[in-house]
């Protein structure tokens, strides 16, 4: 009897538990309904934390009768799951219109607090397509007006045969490291003295650079071809220069530390060998200036990748002769010397050649800096391939001048400044140094091929000098890295480089007319 009653009051329960579910859907049945729900409808806290306001904030708080309401939705999309939209419920939220749009502050990408976090990957393409339309319509425009103006004498001229004693002198050149070389071995086997040493580097690094600069003023030679000679002459000097200076320091170290020590340290062993033969000629081949016995070496060479950078390279090379011939010649040629004639006058040709000067500066920094550098890298295995940094964004001129010619920054930080530090000068004059010696090198590069001595190159770097305290003032005056980054491009491309072209071409051309 007691049994039976028992039976019967379960079945009671359990009809009762079944209607109660059916009247209430939005009771979940298990644990899983719960966490399912839980994860459909997150709490009031996390609610308020995905929105960015508390409870008191403008209405992104769901209330527990909306979250009721949501849930028996929730419970609806559930049975309509696999219908047209094929959404699930998770989903179909985020498409609610009461899901909230809104949910924390965010700037428009163009506004000052967010421009420089945002990608500009399109607006440099359309800049990219708006330039080559305009400059090929005016390429066309200037071809049809006064016709296709290169001449064959840009690539090859019989005044070129003229110009053997610059050959002979270039390939004469190697003597010079070949000397230092045997000095140094000398050096290392203590048959020559510290004094004797430094004094015969001096001989030879003097004459790496008196003896192109002899045979170029003696000679009648055409200015490119000048120009070339004593480009590699002061490569050499800089090189023999590192090379002098890093086996002197090398010795010093290996007589001040001993091997246990040297062992123990932070020194790179293989750096502190002596010199070798085959260091040298690598070195003289490497596209870097500062000497070290041993550099970082790529794994292999990319052949497929050369033969894509030289065609690269003699694109460019053309296209700088093109904008020469075509653009740069007929400008300064229609001009006056830019100190003499009508100031107008004068700036109105500035103005019109900064534009192509600009362009075959770029494609020169181009060719020589990222390709021809990288292939001797390349074919060389030459490791470190940081030849330039993102000089275009510099915000002063000494950043310029730190980015945008990596080998000769690291050579002159190397062998100039630092070295000027250690002996007791102030930052000051060590930069000072540093520009002279810069500005001593621009002169000889085109002031002896020209045959002209006026210092326009010498004038010009060292007014860098002041240039570099005034966009140092003016960056920390308005703290925006635009202000002096449009000072630094006037500088660069309106007013410099035009003016040395007109200052010398000017002067050349009236040597010329001279008897």
């Amino acid at each position: 009897m007691a049994n039976a009653l028992d039976h019967n009051k379960t079945q009671t329960q359990t009809q009762t538990q079944t209607q109660t579910q059916t009247q209430n859907p939005t009771q979940p049945e298990s644990q899983s309904d719960k966490a399912s729900i839980r994860h459909r409808h997150p709490s009031r806290g996390e609610e308020e934390a995905s929105s960015g306001f508390d409870s008191s904030g403008m209405g992104t708080t769901v209330s527990d009768s909306g979250r009721r309401d949501q849930d028996a939705d929730s419970k609806e999309a559930r049975k309509t799951r696999g219908g047209a939209d094929g959404l699930s419920g998770p989903e179909l939220l985020h498409f609610r219109a009461s899901a909230p749009a809104h949910r924390r502050i965010r700037e428009s990408p163009l506004s000052n607090e967010a421009i420089f976090r945002q990608s500009h990957a399109g607006l440099l393409n359309l800049c990219i397509v708006v330039l080559v339309a305009v400059n090929s319509r005016l390429i066309i425009e200037n071809i049809m007006k006064y016709g296709l103006l290169i001449r064959a004498g840009f690539w090859f001229s019989a005044r070129s045969l003229r110009d053997w004693p610059l050959l002979m002198c270039c390939l004469s050149l190697p003597i010079f490291p070949i000397t230092s070389f045997l000095v140094e071995k000398l050096a290392e086997r203590k048959r020559l003295p510290e004094p004797v040493v430094v004094l015969f580097q001096i001989i030879i690094t003097s004459g790496a650079i008196a003896y192109p600069i002899i045979v170029i003023l003696k000679c009648d030679s055409a200015v490119l071809s000048g120009f070339v000679l004593m480009f590699v002459a002061c490569i050499l000097w800089m090189k023999l220069v590192s090379y002098a200076h890093t086996n002197y320091d090398i010795r010093a170290l290996s007589k001040s530390i001993d091997k246990d020590t040297l062992t123990n340290s932070s020194f790179d062993i293989e750096n502190l060998k002596g010199p070798t033969f085959k260091s040298l000629v690598y070195f003289l081949l490497a596209p870097t200036l500062c000497y070290q016995p041993s550099y970082p070496r790529a794994a292999s060479i990319r052949k497929g990748w050369v033969i894509r950078q030289l065609v690269k390279c003699i694109i460019f090379t053309g296209l700088m002769g093109f904008i020469i011939e075509q653009y740069i010649n007929p400008i300064v040629q229609n001009s006056q010397h830019p100190l003499k004639g009508n100031l107008l006058n004068a700036i109105e040709r500035v103005l019109k050649l900064s534009v192509p000067t600009l362009y075959v500066w770029l494609c020169m920094f181009y060719c020589f800096f990222h390709l021809w550098l990288n292939i001797l890298a390349e074919l060389l295995q030459f490791g470190d391939r940081e030849f330039y940094k993102d000089w275009w964004n510099a915000k002063t001129v000494e950043e310029y001048w730190r980015m945008w010619n990596m080998p000769v920054h690291k050579w002159m930080i190397r062998h100039i400044y630092f070295p000027c530090i250690r002996h007791g000068l102030p930052k000051g004059a060590a930069l000072l140094i540093s520009f002279l010696v810069s500005a001593l090198f621009h002169e000889i590069v085109v002031g002896v091929p020209c045959h002209i001595f006026k210092f326009w190159a010498f004038i010009g770097i060292m007014f860098q000098i002041p240039l570099v305290f005034l966009t140092k003032y003016l960056q920390d005056k308005f703290r925006s890295s635009m202000v002096g980054n449009m000072i630094f491009w006037f500088f660069f491309s309106i007013l410099g480089q035009p003016m040395c072209v007109l200052l010398y071409y000017h002067d050349v051309m009236n040597r010329k007319s001279r008897p």
